[in-house]
């Protein structure tokens, strides 16, 4: 029979020491459990939004987040301005970086392409 040593405090069994054989036997039940419970914690925060492939593919590549994500919904650049209530020549300054872009700037862009403006929010010039 497998020996197991408890501790109590204050009457109540607080910890349990097993030998090694016993815990080699059972830790990966802890770990799976550790697991679930990161997985249960993500999907609880999980608003439901992806972000497809070829945005990602995109970005690695080098473009911007909005350029990205305009050409992923096959807009040009006239058609997302005008959606965002920007001019052409700003929208194009924020996708070859020369500016940054306001927070203003970013969430008409964001609403115009149906993203959240929280992925663009480090683009951005506070």
């Amino acid at each position: 029979m497998t020996e197991i040593q408890f501790i109590e405090r204050d009457g109540r069994r607080e910890f349990a020491v097993v030998p090694i054989e016993v815990w080699e036997r059972v830790k990966h039940l802890i770990e799976a459990a550790d697991d679930v419970a990161l997985f249960d914690a993500a999907k609880a925060q999980d608003d439901g939004f992806r972000v497809p492939a070829a945005v990602l593919d995109a970005e690695l590549a080098g473009d911007h987040p909005v350029k990205a994500w305009r050409k992923y919904r096959r807009m040009t650049q006239d058609a997302l301005a005008q959606a965002a209530g920007l001019s052409k020549p700003y929208l194009s300054q924020i996708e070859n970086r020369s500016r940054a872009g306001s927070r203003d700037a970013l969430q008409k862009l964001a609403k115009a392409l149906d993203m959240p403006w929280e992925m663009l929010a480090d683009q951005s010039e506070g």
